[in-house]
């Protein structure tokens, strides 16, 4: 028997569950229907319990790669109420439960993804069994989008792998691949995953092999040992959250009280926990950033006619350079890294082998993978093989000027096909694509700092970019598992545009006596994940001076730029490359603290400021400036905006977005208060957007365009 997402057929008096029959959608999910189809599955299941007509059930996927990826999150949304949710947790907590009781032995065999409900089924059956394919991933993500696990993930877990190791999955919604589930006895076999349904009727009565509890495993079920486990738990959730997140202390309050509880009253327990979370402000807001991110993955077009990468180049070493080199390997993209120096690209290929490093550290490679990615990237001061690129990422000196000399060099060496690009963070790419001969394959690639670990691109569009290129890319950057967002010309484009408003602001109000204690304390309680100072100096300061420069430039006087960061660089404080700006730095690179000097470039008389008027300051300007994008067509809507600041600058989740933010806060009073910092400090700088006034006018909302 077979439904429209599951399979159901039993062969040698066993019963085989399979799930992702259905292939048109992109993901195998746990969706309405599928639950609903598995609940007739097992009540069958159940009666072939109950006349022994069944010696086992085997549960699997037909999508290679994909064993379950969870409730489907559009199911979650839907939740209106804590009744509903309530509701919904006791119905997946029942069916879940049912597969326990079955008193005949059940088995997952999971290959690849298999998250959140999706191990929570497979921690319902007696044993699971994992292939040792790199993309098999088990974990429970919920904490993620605010929320802990609703189907008797907190139950199961722990009483399969110890408290102290579901704690550490649960709490960070982590992902752990086979062997170290297997080590963790997550798993209880793990094969190569054409061997799995083959050996599926040995494992479901095989006894898996014994694994001894570890001394804080056995320490744990100690009841004092218990409360210190719990105790440093918090702190470190604490430590990390900031408390702007209710999950992860919810999760511990509901694990403590559990512990040692009947089955039905820790489900209970659960599902109220669950309910009470969907309703919050925080988990609504990272479901959002969830949809928006899911939206970005989505290119409708016809793919097969898409420009496909096999081959690509950077032309400019350095950090930046090696960076997108690395990636290029990374995706087995055999790069050339071309430089005018050999200093150069030494420093590119120290900074790719740096990232692959740290991969090798962490056991995600081996030392043979990292030998053959650093050998596919080909360091190189001539032009030569560069017919063989697909796709070529200028990251030279932010020079204008050069950068025409060299697409106009660069051209005479590319293939006709090629998709020629720049990394420029500031520059027009309009006036660059004049140098060269087809514009039409040239945009712009912005990458932000570092590579690795920045996910957002900007893919900046000129006047005569053909849309096959910029699809292109746009596909490009989701194979290579970034975030793309699609930005017209402007100074700054988008992130950097946002985001100097709000550097710029910070700068000012150094410049009135605030302390750079009392701003980045301000910042960082708002949400962000580092001050201000901090940031300028991670940035640098006479980056900063460059760019306002442009931006002032571009956009007149309500970018004036502040003169702190010239006359700081004047004096050779240029942040944390000169181991010195706002605060100082250790050969190791973490602050030592804030650097006496920076005063000197302050009023000595201190401003005390209450900080909700400091977090007005800097964010404001900021929802002003997003209003003018809009208004200038730099992006087309407010889920743009959101998308390239949660992801470029770490914009904090749990707001949703900053034009998220704004709408919850209210557009009215929003625009009152930037007009009343027009009257009160700066009536350029704080000039009400008319894009945003007429928001107001209307009563209209920005996610209402």
């Amino acid at each position: 028997m077979s439904y429209k997402n599951i399979s159901f057929e039993i062969k040698n008096e066993l019963a085989y569950v399979g799930f992702g029959v259905d292939t048109s959608k992109s993901m195998t999910t746990l969706s309405q229907e599928t639950l609903e189809e598995l609940e007739k599955v097992i009540g069958e299941l159940q009666g072939l319990d109950k006349s022994k007509k069944a010696k086992g059930a085997i549960f699997f996927s037909h999508r290679p790669g994909v064993f379950l990826a969870g409730v489907d999150i559009s199911l979650i949304n839907s939740l209106k109420s804590e009744d509903d949710a309530k509701k919904g947790c006791e119905r997946g907590q029942n069916l879940f439960s049912q597969i326990e009781d079955l008193k005949m032995p059940t088995i997952a065999l999971i290959d690849g993804i298999c998250l959140g409900g999706g191990l929570e089924l497979s921690l319902s059956c007696n044993k699971i069994a994992v292939s040792d394919n790199p993309a098999t991933m088990l974990g429970l993500p919920e904490v993620k989008l605010g929320l802990l696990p609703g189907f008797g993930g907190t139950y199961r877990l722990p009483k399969k792998i110890g408290l102290p190791n579901a704690l550490d999955i649960i709490l960070t919604g982590k992902q752990v691949r086979a062997n170290k589930a297997f080590k963790l006895g997550l798993a209880d076999f793990i094969m190569p995953a054409e061997r799995l349904l083959e050996k599926a009727s040995e494992m479901l009565n095989a006894k898996p092999a014994a694994k001894g509890a570890s001394l804080t495993e056995s320490l744990a079920s100690n009841f004092i040992a218990k409360k210190v486990i719990f105790q440093k738990a918090r702190e470190q959730v604490l430590k990390t959250t900031k408390g702007f997140y209710p999950a992860p202390l919810r999760i511990l309050d509901l694990l403590e009280s559990t512990s040692g509880k009947r089955r039905a009253a820790a489900m209970d327990m659960e599902g109220q926990a669950f309910a009470e979370l969907t309703q919050t402000s925080q988990s609504q807001s990272l479901q959002h950033i969830f949809f928006l991110t899911d939206n970005s993955k989505k290119l409708d077009t016809d793919k097969s006619k898409l420009k496909q990468v096999k081959k690509g180049a950077v032309l400019g070493a350095g950090t930046m350079g090696g960076g997108i080199a690395w990636l290029f390997a990374k995706n087995n993209q055999a790069p050339l890294m071309k430089d005018i120096n050999k200093d150069g690209l030494e420093l590119g290929l120290k900074q790719a082998s740096r990232v692959f490093s740290k991969d090798v550290q962490r056991k995600r490679m081996t030392q043979d993978d990292f030998e053959r990615k650093m050998r596919s990237i080909e360091p190189t001061q001539s032009y030569d093989g560069f017919k063989g690129v697909d796709l070529l990422i200028e990251a030279v000196v932010e020079n204008m000027d050069i950068k025409k000399k060299v697409f106009a060099e660069t051209e005479k060496y590319v293939r006709e096909d090629a998709l020629l690009t720049t990394n420029t963070s500031s520059l027009s790419v309009e006036e660059m694509a004049q140098a060269l001969q087809k514009p039409e394959r040239f945009a712009g690639l912005h990458f932000f700092n570092p590579v690795n670990m920045m996910p957002l691109v900007e893919i900046i569009k000129h006047s005569k970019v053909s849309q096959e290129t910029i699809d292109s890319l746009y596909n490009w950057c989701l194979k290579v598992k970034k975030t793309p967002v699609v930005v017209g010309d402007g100074p700054g484009f988008l992130v950097n545009r946002i985001l100097m408003p709000f550097i710029n602001e910070s700068a000012y109000l150094l410049e009135e006596g605030v302390s750079i204690e009392d701003l980045d304390r301000a910042v960082l309680n708002f949400g962000m994940p580092m001050g201000t100072c901090r940031l300028m100096d991670e940035v640098g300061i006479d980056v900063l001076v460059k760019v306002g420069k442009i931006m002032e430039e571009g956009l007149g006087a309500r970018a004036k730029a502040c003169s702190l960061s010239a006359k700081m660089t004047e004096g050779g404080l240029l942040g944390k490359k000169s181991k010195k700006g706002f605060y100082l730095y250790g050969d190791d690179g973490k602050s030592t603290g804030v650097n006496p000097e920076a005063q000197k470039y302050l009023p000595q008389n201190k401003k005390k400021m209450d900080e909700t008027t400091i977090q007005m300051r800097v964010f404001l300007p900021m929802i002003n400036e997003a209003a003018n994008i809009l208004n200038d067509k730099i992006v087309e809507k407010a889920a743009d905006v959101d998308l390239g600041l949660v992801y470029g600058i770490g914009f904090p989740p749990f707001r949703g977005g900053l034009l998220r933010y704004a709408d919850s806060e209210g557009l009215d009073k929003i625009a009152k208060a930037i007009e009343e910092f027009s009257h009160s400090v700066d009536k350029e700088r704080y000039g009400l957007s008319s894009f945003l006034k007429d928001l107001v006018t209307q009563g209209k909302e920005f996610y209402d365009l």
